[in-house]
């Protein structure tokens, strides 16, 4: 059975939900010419794609697909970047984000009245 190494920096990048389940889409020469830049950290390349359209100048159509996104997902990553800063470029955890079953109406059946009203 061979020991494999894993890089650090895989393990922190996986850690923090950063880590790009496809760096290899990555194409941007610019980018990969930097050693700054690390195409499996995906807030860096979402970041990185961002700033090329706006400081670059470059269209999005090519952009985005020189980083390995679509054009929509360009348009929601600028969105979200505007809207939270780099930390909203951080995938966020997958999974329902709140109670599915328990509805008002579910919860206005099994408990009238609940949250109870202060007076």
């Amino acid at each position: 059975m061979a020991v494999t190494v894993q890089d650090p920096k895989v393990a922190v990048l996986a850690a923090s939900r950063s880590l790009n389940p496809h760096p290899e889409k990555v194409t941007d020469e610019v980018f990969l010419a930097s050693p700054f830049c690390d195409p499996r950290d995906v807030v860096q390349v979402k970041y990185e794609m961002v700033r090329r359209v706006r400081v670059g100048k470059v269209p999005v159509a090519r952009a985005a697909r020189a980083f390995g996104y679509c054009r929509q997902a360009f348009y929601e990553i600028a969105a979200a970047l505007d809207l939270g800063g780099p930390g909203a470029l951080v995938p966020g955890k997958p999974g329902p984000k709140g109670p599915v079953k328990l509805t008002a109406p579910v919860m206005d059946h099994i408990a009238p009245g609940w949250p109870p009203t202060t007076s």
